[in-house]
C-alpha cells in the first residue's frame, strides 16, 4: 500500500462552477503509478465548494449555479453574518450544502470517473482568491 499526498494551486477562478479535473490530473502525475486505490480531494475553504457533475455541456454548470444562487441567495437582510460583503454569508452556505470534499476510485493508473463525470470547483465569492486542495492518494501501485 502506497500513500502520496500533495497541496494542488489553483488560480482565483470567476464566480461560477468551474470543471476542474484536467487541472486536477495535470497536478497528480503519480496516478499513473497505481493499479488500484482512492483519490481523496479535500478543499482547504469554506466559501467554495466541490462537486462531481456532468463534464461536456457547460449550460449544465451554469445552471446549477443559477439554481445555488436562487436556493441560498446573496441578500444581507437574510443574515446575521455579512463581514465581508452581501456574498459572505451565503458563500458558507453553498459550501456546507455541497461539501469540500470527494473520494474518487482509481482503477489502471487514472480517475475512473463515469464517462460524463467531472471535477467542478463550485466558486461563490464575487472576489475569488487561491484555492488550495489537498489530494491523498491510497492505493497499490502497478
Amino acid at each position: 500500500m502506497e500513500i502520496v499526498q500533495r497541496s494542488i494551486a489553483l488560480e482565483p477562478l470567476e464566480r461560477g462552477i468551474h470543471c476542474i479535473t484536467a487541472r486536477i490530473a495535470e497536478q497528480l502525475p503519480e496516478i499513473a503509478r497505481f493499479r488500484a486505490g482512492l483519490l481523496h480531494l479535500f478543499l482547504q475553504h469554506t466559501s467554495a465548494a466541490l462537486s462531481l457533475g456532468e463534464n461536456t455541456d457547460p449550460d449544465v454548470r451554469s445552471d446549477l449555479a443559477e439554481h445555488l444562487d436562487r436556493l441560498v441567495p446573496d441578500d444581507l437582510r437574510l443574515y446575521r453574518h455579512a463581514l465581508e460583503g452581501a456574498d459572505d454569508a451565503s458563500s458558507h452556505i453553498k459550501s456546507a450544502l455541497i461539501g469540500t470534499s470527494l473520494l474518487i476510485p482509481i482503477r489502471d493508473g487514472a480517475m475512473a470517473l463515469g464517462r460524463w463525470q467531472g471535477i467542478y470547483l463550485c466558486e461563490f465569492r464575487d472576489r475569488p482568491s487561491r484555492r488550495t486542495l489537498v489530494a491523498t492518494i491510497i492505493g497499490t501501485e502497478r
